[in-house]
């Protein structure tokens, strides 16, 4: 068996890999690591295994390395999760050995590594825990539809109702209405935005596994999200709506939107993203149906002592900017936003 770095070259046959194993999400396509490197520029540290000519497990990784500092090694930035695939544990055990030793010899200082936890089954200890919130889909919308309770159909309704309307495309103009909408909202989280390039790189490597739904009243648009797919499975890395427009329900539509593409395109699980366990967008996630799954995050190389599962660190930077950003003006935010959100694994 070879373990080795991957390069540009080895994309076809990652992605190949990638689309057929059951644990595979879509940030382990080689297209999200192609895109930090591309759109941030941070150094693709990704292991490829070959036995025989033959893909046999893949560890996508990012060095993201800040100016003045030591490499940390990250599995995987800006996403929830990021972890090893292979054909076995031994395999496995064997790329994430590789991948440490190669940290260590550029004298790295952390492997962050993202995972969830499969085995825990029990809501009771999930208090206080970021948890991924995952909804399995029935073979059509319709199905998807006749499950949700009277309360969500009705909510969905409404927004019809209010005369929003939806258009599912991912040519410039919906890239550009999604872009107003999300850099307003992370102004206002008091969260450095990531750049428009970011986004328009994922569309270009994701190719028809990347979906954008955008919601408008009238013509101004008030609701937008993009969907991540792989296979058989779906996830929403980021969506948003303009609060103004809240009392016209258009996150219900927008999720509806994507929901209704997605089951009708033959994907089997949709995972709603991050929450804490119980808390804010948890509820909101909760009610489509979707059932918590614990993530399970740690340092690889720090000791027992020191690791830290389902604990998400924020930065000392990001602290700092939140205190602020909120209340700068938009064009500044997105203009010096890219730059410090590039440092940012979260």
């Amino acid at each position: 068996m070879n373990i080795r770095l991957s390069v540009t070259s080895d994309k076809q046959a990652w992605e190949q890999y990638v689309n057929a194993h059951p644990d595979a999400t879509p940030y382990h396509r080689f297209a999200w690591v192609q895109s930090i490197e591309q759109a941030y520029h941070h150094k693709n540290v990704s292991f490829i295994a070959l036995e025989g000519g033959s893909v046999v497990g893949v560890l996508p990784c990012i060095n993201m390395k800040k100016p003045f500092s030591s490499s940390v090694f990250c599995s995987l930035p800006y996403c929830d999760l990021g972890f090893c695939l292979a054909d076995n544990e031994t395999i496995q055990k064997a790329i994430i050995t590789k991948a440490t030793e190669h940290l260590k010899s550029v004298k790295g200082s952390a492997f962050e590594y993202r995972d969830s936890n499969l085995t825990a089954t029990d809501e009771l200890s999930f208090e206080g825990e970021k948890v991924r919130m995952l909804l399995p889909l029935p073979e059509s919308s319709d199905e998807l539809m006749s499950s949700f309770k009277s309360k969500l159909r009705s909510q969905i309704r409404k927004s019809e109702k209010n005369g929003l309307t939806f258009n599912i495309a991912s040519n410039s103009k919906s890239i550009d209405d999604f872009y107003q909408i999300f850099s307003i909202n992370m102004r206002k989280l008091g969260s450095p935005v990531h750049s428009k390039e970011w986004f328009k790189t994922l569309f270009d490597n994701y190719g028809d596994n990347i979906i954008l739904s955008v919601v408008y009243s009238e013509n101004i648009p008030v609701g937008a999200g993009i969907v991540l797919v792989n296979g058989k499975k779906a996830c929403i890395p980021w969506a948003s709506t303009v609060s103004e427009y809240n009392r016209l329900a258009p996150n219900m539509m927008l999720y509806w939107s994507l929901l209704q593409h997605v089951s009708n395109t033959n994907v089997e699980e949709f995972d709603f993203g991050r929450s804490t366990f119980n808390e804010g967008t948890y509820k909101f996630k909760r009610q489509w149906g979707a059932k918590p799954q614990p993530l399970k995050w740690s340092n690889l190389i720090a000791d027992n002592q020191e690791k830290s599962e389902s604990n998400i660190k924020v930065s000392k930077v990001r602290e700092l900017v939140e205190n602020v950003w909120s209340k700068l003006p938009l064009k500044v935010t997105t203009v010096i936003g890219p730059m410090i959100r590039r440092h940012i694994s979260l």
